[in-house]
C-alpha cells in the first residue's frame, strides 16, 4: 500500500472515531432536587365560650280576673297587701279592676324557687355561678402530630353560701395537690346544711276576751272560712297576734266592716262585721290590742266573722287558738 491510501485511511478511522464520540450519551446521575418537608400545622384551636343561659324573668303566679273579683278579694285569697298588689300591677284605682285582666301575684323580678319550683316573692335575683373546665395541657411535639379541639365545659349553679365554700375548697386542694407529683385531688365533703330559721310561728289568742265559750254560732267549712262568735254590739275585738293592718274598710262584700292582719310572709287574720274600725291601714298592732268594735255590718245579727289564712288560704281557726 502507497503512503497516499495509507493516510487516507487514517483520515477515515479518525472521522470514525470523532463521529461515535459526538454520538456518545451523556452521563446518567441518579441525584434528585432536594424535595422540600411540611412540617404539619395544628388545625386552628375553635374555643367555645362558656355563656350563661339567662332564664327570662318569671311572672310567678298570676290570676285572671274573674265576674265578681275586686282587687281586695284577690289580695285576701293569696295573702297579699292589696295596695303593694296593686302597685305590682300599675293599678292606680283600686277599686277598678276589668273582667279578663291578667293580674300578676308576685313583686316584678321574682325568681323561681329551686327547691318548690314556685317563685318567691321579692327574692333578690341572684347571679348563676360559672364553672369553666379547660382542657389539659398539650406539649409542642403534640400540636404538630395531633389533631384537636378545645372546648371549655360549663355548668351553672345558683349562687349560695355552700356552693361558694365548696368550690373554694376543692380549688384550693387541687393548687395544693398540683405540687406534688402523682398526687391525687380529694374532693372534700359538703359542709352540712344547717336548717333555715323560720319566723313563720305566730302565737295566736282568742279575738274575743274572756275566750268564748258556747258562743261560737258558725264552725268552719269551705263556704264559712272561719268561725263566728256572736256577742254584744261595742264588745271590743282584739288582734289575736302581732302584725300590720294591711286592711281598714267595707270594700269586701260579704264581709261588712272588715279589717286585715299580716303576722308574716305566712299568716293573715281577718275579722269581719265590726260596727266600728278603731285602727287604719299601714298600722302595726301588738297581740291583744283592741282594733275594732263588734257589730252587725253585712250580717243578720251581732257576731264577729273570724279567719285565719295560711298563704291566703283559709284554715280553721279551732286548730291554732288555745283552748
Amino acid at each position: 500500500m502507497n503512503l497516499s491510501m495509507r493516510n487516507i485511511l487514517v483520515l477515515v478511522i479518525v472521522a470514525t472515531l470523532a463521529a461515535c464520540a459526538a454520538r456518545r450519551p451523556a452521563p446518567v446521575s441518579d441525584a434528585r432536587p432536594p424535595v422540600a418537608i411540611k412540617t404539619p400545622q395544628p388545625e386552628p384551636t375553635e374555643t367555645v365560650t362558656p355563656q350563661e343561659v339567662t332564664k327570662p324573668v318569671d311572672l310567678g303566679k298570676v290570676h285572671a280576673v274573674q265576674k265578681g273579683d275586686t282587687l281586695i278579694s284577690i289580695a285576701l285569697a293569696n295573702g297579699l297587701d292589696y295596695r303593694e298588689f296593686a302597685a305590682w300591677n300599675n293599678i292606680v284605682n283600686p277599686n277598678v279592676i276589668k273582667l279578663g285582666e291578667v293580674l300578676r301575684l308576685t313583686p316584678p323580678g321574682t325568681i323561681e324557687n329551686s327547691a318548690t319550683g314556685q317563685p318567691q316573692p321579692g327574692a333578690p335575683v341572684a347571679s348563676p355561678l360559672i364553672i369553666t373546665q379547660m382542657p389539659p395541657a398539650v406539649s409542642s411535639s403534640q400540636a404538630n402530630t395531633d389533631k384537636f379541639k378545645t372546648e371549655p365545659k360549663a355548668i351553672t349553679l345558683p349562687y349560695t353560701d355552700q356552693a361558694y365554700a365548696k368550690l373554694s375548697a376543692e380549688a384550693a386542694a387541687a393548687a395544693s395537690a398540683a405540687t406534688v407529683p402523682g398526687a391525687a385531688v380529694a374532693t372534700p365533703a359538703a359542709p352540712p346544711t344547717a336548717a333555715a330559721p323560720t319566723n313563720d310561728d305566730v302565737d295566736w289568742a282568742w279575738p274575743l276576751q274572756p275566750a268564748p265559750k258556747g258562743k261560737i254560732v258558725a264552725m268552719f267549712t269551705d263556704a264559712n272560712k272561719g268561725v263566728d262568735i256572736s256577742g254584744n254590739k261595742g264588745t271590743p275585738v282584739l288582734a289575736a297576734a302581732s302584725g300590720k293592718v294591711v286592711y281598714s274598710g267595707a270594700g269586701l262584700r260579704g264581709y261588712g266592716r272588715l279589717v286585715i292582719i299580716k303576722h308574716n310572709a305566712t299568716w293573715l287574720s281577718a275579722y269581719a262585721h265590726n260596727e266600728k274600725i278603731l285602727v287604719a291601714e299601714g298600722e302595726e298592732v301588738k297581740k291583744g290590742q283592741k282594733i275594732a268594735e263588734m257589730g252587725s255590718s253585712d250580717a243578720d245579727q251581732v257576731k264577729l266573722h273570724f279567719e285565719i289564712r295560711k298563704q291566703g288560704k283559709p284554715v280553721d281557726p279551732m286548730k291554732f287558738l288555745p283552748n
